[in-house]
């Protein structure tokens, strides 16, 4: 198999022992940044900066609120916590965007499992549907998280609906009206313990078991349009543990508890078995050529997709330290991410790399970059911003950051037209995607 060499990282304007990511207070704003109203959970409309009048009312809120504070700790009763101060108004440096939301909460953006098809506001405890114009809120719907990480309760998105479960049955809500929500009973040999594992955009994956849990259940397709079962069978066959569907590829990834078992492709659209491969998927992306999943405990490597064949691999070279995260792929170009900052662009037929570009600050498994016309935008930390990368040269074009306080990376997903980045519980409308 042959393996594509890795160049040393340079460290570019990095100071050494200086720590990469920049949290809360951090780098601020400039006086050259545009202002931006905060909506407060509502509606998202802009306007002008504060203006002398707001500033007096904050003053007076924060006021009332010390003399309260001052009463309590007179009277001999419990100490409550001082007020918080109010938030800062944002400045933003960058295209101006067409509109911003504050929700009530941080935002979960790891728990979106699919491609919504408006913009979308997730939180710990529900989703916020955002009117594409306004930023004003349209539909809400409750998805509190359950015990464990936020990943670990996805939010099924696909076909423009919100999929969840109730036993036996698949139910599914509409993003955006007419509100055409409905409720799928599957049939009962499938089971009551439903599991949904993705959307590919017109075929809804899931498991399902019996009650007692019997010997791994069975794997299933839902047609989301026509609300019929497509095909169903079980889930225990050679091995199979925990199964994934593949972003937009009417493919499945299979992979066994024991994660020295090896990987399996499954069909989408009959559920077969294409075939298996030995190694390790904590993490997989795909194209109609590849299949990418780590190589060792640092790399990435490229199977071919029709048969598993290995074609190319990535390493560390000598006196390298990183690891890969999931790349990124146009069909022709595939774009690997290390948690360093380096991003190289590699041919998808045979691994030769093409470009380098080095971030001003370290990537994790939270950095979800998205392809947008001919730019590749890489989310950073909080105080980074979105960075837009040219996939042809790899060259920086621009970028987009806010002077708000923030502890979250960002993050960027667009709805087939425009193009939405933010952090923490602050959502912009980038504006309409760029033209390959």
């Amino acid at each position: 198999m042959p393996s594509v060499p890795s160049e040393r990282s340079e460290s570019a304007g990095r100071e050494p022992g200086k720590a990469s990511w920049q949290w809360d207070g951090e780098g601020g704003g400039t006086d050259g940044g545009r202002a931006d109203v905060l909506s407060g959970g509502g509606g998202g409309e802009r306007g002008p900066g504060p203006n002398r009048r707001r500033l007096l009312l904050g003053a007076g809120v924060l006021a009332a609120g010390a003399a309260v504070w001052g009463v309590s700790r007179s009277s001999g009763g419990p100490e409550p916590a001082p007020p918080k101060p109010l938030p800062l108004p944002t400045r933003v440096n960058g295209p101006e965007p067409l509109w911003t939301y504050r929700g009530p909460a941080p935002m979960t953006p790891l728990r979106l499992d699919g491609r919504p098809n408006a913009p979308v506001h997730l939180s710990g405890d529900a989703l916020r549907v955002l009117d594409r114009d306004t930023g004003a809120v349209t539909r809400t719907m409750e998805f509190p998280v359950s015990k464990g990480a936020p990943a670990d309760s996805p939010v099924i998105v696909g076909a423009g609906r919100v999929f969840t479960t109730s036993p036996g049955h698949i139910d599914a809500r509409t993003l955006i009206g007419p509100f055409a929500d409905w409720s799928m009973p599957l049939p009962e040999e499938l089971g009551d313990r439903v599991t949904l594992l993705g959307c590919d955009g017109s075929l809804l994956y899931g498991r399902a078991e019996s009650r007692p849990l019997g010997p791994g259940g069975r794997l299933f397709a839902v047609n989301a349009t026509t609300h019929t079962v497509v095909w169903s069978r079980p889930a225990a066959e050679r091995g199979e543990g925990l199964v994934a569907a593949l972003d937009w590829s009417g493919r499945l990834l299979a992979r066994d508890s024991d994660p020295t078992a090896g990987v399996s492709l499954l069909d989408g659209a009959t559920g077969r078995r294409l075939w298996g491969a030995a190694g390790s998927a904590a993490w997989s992306a795909i194209d109609l050529e590849n299949l990418y999943l780590p190589d060792g405990a640092a790399g990435v490597r490229a199977l071919r997709h029709a048969d598993g064949v290995p074609r190319w691999s990535i390493a560390p070279g000598q006196g390298e330290e990183w690891r890969a995260l999931p790349p990124v792929s146009d069909g022709t170009q595939v774009y690997v991410l290390r948690d360093n900052g380096l991003v190289t662009a590699h041919a998808v037929a045979t691994g030769e790399q093409l470009w380098r570009h080095e971030l001003p600050f370290r990537l994790d498994r939270r950095t979800r970059p998205v392809l947008a016309g001919a730019e590749l935008i890489v989310p950073g930390p909080a105080a980074d911003g979105l960075h837009h990368l040219e996939t042809v040269s790899g060259r920086e074009s621009r970028s987009f950051t806010d002077s708000g306080p923030g502890v979250d990376v960002w993050s960027v997903f667009t709805d087939g037209a425009n193009l939405y980045g933010g952090h923490d519980s602050v959502l912009y409308a980038m504006g309409p995607l760029p033209v390959p």
